[in-house]
């Protein structure tokens, strides 16, 4: 094969529009380097659109391209300059496969960003294609392509928050589109402030179109909809209103071990001691089955739920009561009947639920807007879910921006 049909097979191969390789060479633990220039004579200037054959100078450097293979590929080009006929300035042509001052093609970037969001920093730079620095260059360009500023179509939007370090009280604000399941944006912050600046961004015409906001039982959020968006309806999320339920109901359950357990050491015959350790017995691994849906639960876990209720006569009567809202919640869907099952809970739960009692009361009117149209953070929560593995497998991100941007990544570019 002469060198004339070499050249034609590589032009092909790297498949790039409007560019011809002149020559190639290998170095050994370095490449493959491919000298290439435009088929075009010509370029427009960018000022006032003429088209121009002067050349002025040639500027010719290295950059990364997608390697053949497992051998890297570099490319040789030349940013040609020309000199306007019109202007009389010089000007730099404009290259559609690689952006200005970048060592890389722009698609070895796209390829680049999507391992990244699958992997993470240091994996994808480990490969020895481009460095850590590149990586986040890459990341703070396809950031810049991100729309995520003013949603415009949003009608039902979704606040939540993701803790970006455990246990330190560091937590980000997680907006989402309820209707298409996709991330809008992630805050640096969650307080009402932070909300507030990102929402104004968007608009009144924006904002006016909004019509259901789900949020979790924080006040901080549901002034902000309040405020800000006059024709939306708030939403507590039934999943936070679970989770109060559940935490109120395992407080119980330990509550009621530890009495065990002082009932145990205080026994003042083995007849006693042995009932109250029978007793703590049956109460031991029953978190699960008390907190889980029942019917979720397995046939061994129904009989440990059994077992635990013949034991603890409160317990029973929380569990019954925890269930009977999750129906509740499961099968109203209009708000008439919704008010008067929610009512005839309430007045049951006083007793066994104080603390979930008196939440539910004041976000009365939130929570049964959820019986209109089922409105609820479940999508929200998925997304989080994301998130946190994102933040397990990103700690090659320097910076929250990083970050941010890697999440968005997953929703919202499509390669």
């Amino acid at each position: 094969m002469n060198r004339k049909q070499n050249i034609k097979i590589l032009t092909a191969l790297l498949d790039l529009k409007d560019v011809k390789v002149i020559s190639h060479r290998i170095h050994e633990g370095i490449g493959m380097i491919l000298q290439t220039e435009s088929t075009k004579s010509y370029s427009n200037c960018p000022r006032c659109g003429t088209k121009s054959h002067r050349l002025h100078q040639n500027h010719r450097y290295v950059v990364k391209d997608l390697p053949f293979g497992e051998k890297p590929v570099f490319l040789e080009i030349n940013r040609r300059q020309f000199k306007c006929e019109k202007c009389e300035k010089p000007f730099s042509e404009k290259l559609d496969f690689v952006s200005k001052k970048r060592t890389y093609t722009k698609r070895l970037a796209d390829k680049i960003i999507q391992d990244v969001v699958e992997n993470d920093i240091h994996s994808v730079a480990n490969k020895g294609i481009v460095t850590t620095e590149e990586i986040e260059r890459m990341l703070k360009d396809a950031s810049e392509k991100l729309s995520d500023n003013k949603p415009d179509f949003i009608k039902r939007l979704g606040i939540d928050e993701i803790a970006l370090v455990k246990g330190k009280g560091n937590y980000c604000a997680v907006l989402i589109d309820l209707d298409t399941s996709k991330l809008i944006t992630l805050l640096s912050g969650r307080t009402q402030e932070v909300v507030k600046k990102t929402l104004i961004e968007w608009g009144t015409e924006v904002l006016a179109r909004i019509e259901e906001v789900s949020i979790d039982l924080w006040v901080g959020y549901k002034n902000v909809v309040t405020e800000l968006m006059p024709n939306a309806q708030v939403v507590a999320d039934r999943f936070h209103v679970m989770t109060q339920i559940n935490k109120e109901l395992d407080t119980q359950r330990k509550q009621e071990k530890r009495n065990l357990e002082e009932l145990v050491k205080k026994a003042q015959s083995l007849s006693k001691k042995s009932k109250y350790e029978k007793v703590l017995s049956g109460l031991k691994n029953s978190k699960y089955v008390l907190l889980k849906n029942e019917s979720d639960l397995n046939e061994e876990q129904i009989n440990k739920l059994y077992q635990v209720k013949n034991l603890s006569p409160i317990l029973k009567e929380m569990h019954e009561l925890k269930e009977k809202i999750r129906k509740i919640f499961n099968k109203t869907d209009n708000w008439y009947p919704g008010v008067f099952k929610l009512g005839m809970w309430l007045a049951k739960a006083k007793k066994y639920f104080p603390k979930s009692n008196n939440t539910i009361i004041r976000w009365f009117d939130e929570i049964i807007a959820y019986f209109d149209n089922g409105t609820t953070s479940g999508v929200v929560e998925g997304i989080n879910n994301k998130l946190k593995l994102i933040k397990r497998s990103g700690y090659g991100f320097r910076n929250f921006d990083n970050f941010r941007v890697r999440c968005l990544l997953n929703w919202h570019l499509n390669y």
